[in-house]
Formats: structure tokens, sequence, C-alpha cells
């Protein structure tokens, strides 16, 4: 099964992020954090979270980019029960049987956006619209070349 995985080109995650997410994490689109949220009640960080946010599910940090990649049946279950975990401590779940399917459908909701080639790029926009929150995911795709064979400089004798 596939899954997004966080993904970190640059430092720009913790620079923009409260609490950026760790490269390699497991991730979820998340929204579920914001679903009791005025938009315009939150802080520049939030919003940046709020607009373009993957949850990790170790950290529970963000993550502007994940990319699509194999998760192994053990590895998906613990992102279920992270998620479960995490639902009771910081959601209001009553208990972990209130918590489970919720946890269930997020995961599976994850996985179901990752329908692209291993090694794809997804971002995600996120933004308040007239019936709740909408989200759109935009995918970069791997550049098929060689890279072994592509020369990014030429050297050429001097003058």
């Amino acid at each position: 099964m596939k899954f997004p995985r966080t993904i970190r080109l640059d430092e720009s995650d913790s620079q923009v992020y409260e609490n950026p997410a760790d490269p390699g994490e497991w991730a979820v689109p998340g929204t579920f954090a914001f679903l009791d949220t005025d938009p315009a009640a939150l802080s520049a960080k939030q919003r940046q979270a709020f607009g373009h946010g993957f949850l990790g599910t170790a950290s529970f940090g963000w993550s502007t980019l994940v990319q699509v990649t194999e998760i192994s049946d053990q590895e998906y279950q613990l992102v279920i029960d992270r998620l479960a975990a995490h639902f009771i401590e910081h959601h209001g779940a009553p208990d972990i049987a209130a918590a489970l399917p919720a946890a269930r459908e997020e995961a599976s909701f994850a996985a179901s956006i990752c329908d692209h080639a291993p090694h794809t790029l997804l971002m995600l926009e996120r933004e308040l619209g007239e019936e709740g929150i909408v989200e759109r995911f935009k995918v970069v795709r791997p550049n098929a070349a060689d890279h072994d064979q592509i020369k990014l400089w030429k050297f050429e004798e001097g003058e």
C-alpha cells in the first residue's frame, strides 16, 4: 500500500511552522486539527499549517510536502494507533473505541490520495469555503531523466 511520508527539501518548514514535522514521518492531511478553529484567529505560523500543512504522525508537526511511498501493514497499523491516541489526548475522543474508527478513516483517506507513482510529491492547499474546509492536492511527478547524465556545470578552458 502507498502512503504519504514527509519530506523536507530545504529548511523552510522549520521557519514557517511552530512545530515542523521531522523528515520521513508518515503523514495524513490532518484537517481534523482545524475543524473547530476560526482561521482568522490563527497566528501566522498556524495559518501556514492550516493552508498548506500535512500532519506527521510521529511528532504531530507539519510538513509542506509529502512523498508517495510504500508502507508495510505493521507501519500502517502504527499510524492508526498513533492517530487514535492523538484523538484521545488532543481532540476530545472519550476512549480508544471512539478514536479508532476516526483514526482508520483518516489513514484510509491519506492512502487514497497516494494513487501515484512512488516518489511523487504531493502538496496541499486548504481554505475555508462556504460549506467548511476545502482541500486541494497538487501533484509533482518525478522527472524521468537519468540524473547521472545531466551536467550542471560545463568547464571550459580559460582565456
